[in-house]
């Protein structure tokens, strides 16, 4: 479906109010309902779910160190918005088809409180799975200045709920990032990125598999879902009204499976801050950025002395990501930003020459390597799945670092997609990515190398908690676990791809 480009402005998500807030403690209530929102002037209004009658949700400002009490409430109705898929693990018919868990995405969070996906529970906690613990979950930020989100994560249906509209932003401030005088308050701009397509009605369209490998069910699992337009902070194509200054934008992929590659058809820089985990050493003039779902980035962009004009932030990865369809005119398009506003006082803001020291992990201290792949299988009913180490989600736990250790985790990609793979609890650093035979890998078991080791881009140096591990390379990453201790996991993040055995579980044990 085309539609008119540049009508609607962005929205900007609103900042939930804690109900209680003292010294010790934040505590909030977020609810989880459906409802209807315009997410384009030209079609009718969509029926959505989202936290606090918000799609996106509302944003989640705290301070690290803060500790954050949050109880969410599944107020969802009995039926899903799209078809379940009762043949995928953890979506059975005896399970309710409404069921909702949620994960803020790189947070450093008790295990209890990570959002597992077995945790999940339906409206006002009726029924609950196997590994539901508490109402409330704690958030003990122990995080620097940081960009997290939050998003739904529920054993075999995440994919639709997360499409369906459960995600938000959840923002981590500390005293150096105030240090920084960095572009703040309406200069500081969130953009939740996700691609849709729409029916005819205004109402999100989400493919049945068109073979049915079971006569009775309809299917939903597909190797992937590609949507045809673009949505940003909840609207098709918006444009944004900017004063001629610096911005500081906070971009998140949050689609099921699309890749982005951003520039700016005006051929000027951005400034590269932060990582998934915080801010860079420098920042770093770049003239593109890659981000795959669930990463995220921060970056100024500034329009001083471009009064009246129209920039346009454009997209050229393919999808599937590497060697998929290349985009068109709707999909290669992301949001407009007008220069237009009159500048409302003197931008004093900075781009600073240095934020933070990011000392390199000692490969020396690590215990433990890990050789684990990524595999491309097909199931009994002729269907792509893709697991990690050869392993289903349900087999015995095989990753159990101990708390304090550091290890290496060498990311074997057999597969012809690049793979968004995504641990709990922890950051990582990127080491290297490295060509390799896969052919000869998949016949003897042998990592013969085929090039030199790659470093990670100038984009990747920083703390990481996603990370794009290519097709034909293995993808080294080193990390230290902790500060807690329990049952987290780690899998892809395109989300046909983990809802279909793409996740493992792992334990930090004492």
């Amino acid at each position: 479906m085309s539609l008119s480009k540049f009508v609607d402005e962005l929205p900007i998500p609103p900042i939930l109010k804690p109900l209680w807030k003292d010294q010790f403690y934040t505590y909030y209530e977020v609810r989880m309902t459906e409802f209807k929102q315009s997410l384009h002037s030209e079609l009718d209004d969509s029926t959505v779910w989202g936290y606090e009658g918000s799609y996106p949700g509302p944003t989640i400002q705290v301070e690290s160190g803060e500790i954050v009490f949050i109880k969410w409430i599944n107020h969802l109705p009995d039926r899903h918005l799209f078809p379940i898929d009762y043949t995928v693990h953890g979506a059975h018919m005896d399970l309710p088809e409404v069921r909702t868990v949620v994960h803020v995405h790189g947070a450093c969070v008790e295990s209890d409180s990570d959002g597992y996906p077995e945790a999940w529970f339906t409206r006002d906690f009726i029924q609950v799975g196997r590994y539901f613990k508490k109402q409330v979950y704690r958030y003990d930020n122990c995080d620097c200045a940081s960009t997290l989100w939050y998003h739904d994560h529920t054993l075999g249906i995440t994919r639709l709920n997360v499409y369906a509209g459960l995600a938000g932003f959840y923002l981590i401030s500390d005293q150096n990032e105030h240090l920084f005088n960095l572009p703040s308050g309406k200069y500081d701009v969130p953009l939740m990125i996700q691609d849709k397509s729409f029916n005819h009605d205004g109402s999100l369209f989400y493919p049945n598999q068109p073979d049915k490998p079971i006569k009775e069910l309809q299917t939903s699992i597909l190797p992937e879902f590609i949507g045809d337009t673009i949505v940003v902070n909840g609207k098709v194509h918006p444009y944004f009204n900017v004063e001629p200054r610096k911005y500081r934008f906070r971009l998140l992929n949050a689609s099921n499976t699309r890749f982005f590659r951003f520039t700016l058809d005006s051929g000027q820089l951005m400034y590269q801050i932060a990582t998934e985990g915080g801010f860079m050493q420098h920042p770093i003039g770049i003239n593109e950025l890659m981000l795959s779902p669930a990463e995220r980035t921060e970056v100024i962009i500034d329009f001083t002395n471009l009064e009246g004009k129209s920039i346009i932030l454009k997209n050229d990865a393919p999808a599937p990501f590497p060697d998929g369809n290349a985009v068109n005119e709707n999909t290669g398009t992301i949001m407009q930003f007008r220069v237009t506003l009159a500048l409302s006082n003197i931008d004093t803001s900075m781009i600073p020459g240095y934020m933070m020291s990011i000392p390199k992990i000692n490969e020396r201290s690590v215990s433990m390597e890990r050789y684990l792949t990524l595999n491309h299988e097909m199931d009994q009913y002729g269907r792509e799945i893709m697991l990690l180490d050869n392993k289903h989600w349900d087999a015995p736990i095989s990753e159990n670092p101990k708390l304090g250790s550091t290890e290496i985790w060498y990311l074997i990609n057999l597969t012809p997609d690049a793979h968004p793979i995504h641990l709990h609890l922890i950051d990582f650093q990127i080491v290297d990515r490295r060509n390799f035979d896969v052919e000869k890998y998949k016949k003897e078991r042998i990592i013969h190398y085929t090039g030199p080791a790659i470093p990670p881009k100038p984009q990747e140096n920083g703390w990481k908690d996603t990370v794009q591990s290519n097709p034909n390379q293995v993808t080294r990453i080193i990390m230290k676990f902790g500060p807690f201790t329990g049952l987290y996991v780690w899998h892809c993040h395109m989300l046909e791809h983990e809802d279909y055995e793409m996740m493992r579980p792992y334990i930090v044990i004492q």
